[in-house]
């Protein structure tokens, strides 16, 4: 009996243990009050100090262009903000649009400060949302792309009546960004979105954790994805894989174009093969070697732009 009581209460003291862990993960995971963007950088491991003088240079060529606040209200009544980029067309040019969607507790003003001029350069309005609970954007729960290709249907609504119907769409995405252009491209898309972009997209926020846990903190998954998954099925309304890029790309139907650093070790690269052999649209892929989470195109702006050139080419 003695062993017997003395294995309940070790049972207990785990589960107990397991809660804790569980609930320490989730506050600090998928809240956005207890989001944090250095504790971010930090993890993900990119070295962006490196490249402070062209990131400031190309932020101030950015915001000197004019531009504005634009909202829209999400599909369960959030009131999301984004910055709008008109643009003037020259005679004979294409009216052509990119929406930006930025990473995991970043916001649209900032992922896509490098690649501003790129489509500057390019022609291209631009449109930078801010995600759910990010920026000044509302929202208490993270959506991880799961609710955030919902809000990017409603973005591309959004542009369509304001630009016209005969804009040229763009969907480029950066890691959390990425995964909702992903998850996106397995939904009913207007006829003026014409590709999509992809830079160091995840599969669905379980096997992203899944692969944090295990390699920066040493913890095994279980019990705390799967009560993180209970947790955020009751307060944000979805599970932790309900959408998994894998399996929306393999009903899309606009080219994708998927990039990727062989050096990411917050998003293994092995997401990226794998969401390219599920996708069944047409589709290209780079991988940009010696390239940390996020930094592709600050690794190989060359290769980064020869790939974009070709395929916009192709749409």
């Amino acid at each position: 009996m003695g062993i017997l009581r003395a294995g309940a209460a070790c049972a207990g003291i785990l589960a107990a243990a397991g809660v804790v862990e569980t609930a320490y993960f989730y506050n600090r995971t998928m809240k956005r009050s207890n989001m944090d963007v250095e504790r971010t950088m930090k993890m993900a491991g990119t070295d962006w100090s490196q490249y402070a003088d062209v990131l400031a240079e190309r932020k101030r060529a950015m915001l000197s262009r004019p531009h504005q606040d634009v909202y829209q209200t999400s599909f369960d009544g959030l009131k999301l903000h984004g910055t709008y980029f008109p643009r003037e067309r020259e005679a004979g040019e294409r009216k052509r649009l990119v929406i930006c969607f930025h990473g995991y507790t970043s916001k649209g003003m900032s992922d896509f400060t490098g690649l501003s001029d790129y489509y500057i350069r390019h022609g291209y309005a631009m449109l930078h949302p801010d995600a759910r609970a990010h920026g000044d954007s509302e929202g208490v729960y993270i959506g991880f792309g799961c609710l955030d290709r919902k809000d990017a249907l409603g973005w591309i609504d959004w542009v369509v009546q304001n630009c016209g119907e005969d804009i040229e769409i763009l969907l480029h995405g950066i890691s959390m960004g990425a995964a909702t252009v992903l998850m996106a491209s397995g939904l009913s898309l207007p006829p003026q979105v014409k590709g999509i972009v992809s830079d160091c997209g995840f599969t669905s926020p379980k096997e992203v954790f899944t692969h944090v846990l295990k390699t920066m903190y040493h913890l095994p998954a279980f019990p705390v994805i799967q009560g993180a998954d209970l947790i955020n099925k009751k307060l944000a309304g979805y599970g932790m894989d309900e959408c998994n890029a894998k399996r929306e790309v393999e009903k899309a139907d606009r080219p994708i174009l998927f990039i990727h650093g062989s050096k990411d070790t917050f998003v293994p690269v092995e997401m990226c093969h794998e969401i390219y052999e599920h996708c069944a649209s047409p589709k290209k892929k780079l991988i940009v070697e010696g390239a940390a989470h996020g930094e592709s195109y600050f690794k190989n702006m060359k290769a980064y732009e020869e790939a974009l050139d070709e395929f916009i080419r192709r749409l």
